[in-house]
């Protein structure tokens, strides 16, 4: 997998978000985005993701072909704080309703993932009785073992306690290979520690 940025921009109404930003980036790559609240981090994200179009520029995906960025969708996964879950689903509702949408990496089945994320105990729950760091674990799992060549993590350990950030570094840590990652994080230490490259958002304003 490819992803180049040509010159690619974003704004909202007269504010430049990010500009003249180009780069290529090949799988397997970990790229940590940087930058202050507020600074266009998450923006940049859905940009990458296909979910916002750039204002001007371009971004291009390759595999096997240049992939159209009204499907590239199906490439990727992305979690976010601001990314919710159906809540009206119990845990293997929610399985079987993302696994029909992509792949596990693995054909990994629901005991199994069950297992991965911890949450044995919560398999006849609906979602909307989990507690915020149980939502981010179900978020984060769905992500990070569907088996997608680009995975995108906005803020991963928000919501996380010590234990639930050592569960979340040896999950990712397992599951980079053949992959791009993209990390958006001003917690280095914690979220974005395997990442390779690093882009500051601020760098491109102009």
């Amino acid at each position: 997998m490819k992803i180049a940025l040509e010159n690619a921009g974003k704004k909202y109404n007269r504010e430049w978000i990010f500009r003249n930003l180009s780069l290529e980036i090949n799988s397997p790559s970990s790229i940590v985005i940087t930058g202050g609240n507020g600074s266009g981090k998450s923006t940049l994200l859905k940009s990458i993701s296909g979910f916002e179009t750039p204002t001007e520029g371009k971004i291009t995906y390759l595999e096997d072909q240049e992939i159209a960025p009204e499907k590239i969708y199906r490439k990727v996964s992305y979690t976010a704080p601001y990314i919710g879950v159906i809540e009206e689903y119990t845990m293997e509702e929610l399985f079987q309703f993302y696994s029909k949408l992509k792949p596990f990496r693995n054909e990994i089945n629901y005991p199994e993932f069950l297992a991965i994320i911890e949450l044995e105990k919560a398999k006849k729950k609906a979602i909307k009785d989990f507690s915020s760091g149980m939502k981010q674990r179900v978020k984060l799992g769905l992500a990070i073992l569907s088996d997608t060549p680009i995975l995108l993590l906005d803020e991963p350990t928000s919501n996380f306690d010590k234990n639930a950030i050592t569960w979340y570094q040896n999950l990712i840590r397992n599951n980079l290979d053949n992959r791009i990652v993209f990390v958006a994080s001003n917690n280095q230490q914690d979220e974005s520690f395997f990442c390779e490259k690093e882009i500051t958002i601020e760098a491109y304003k102009k």
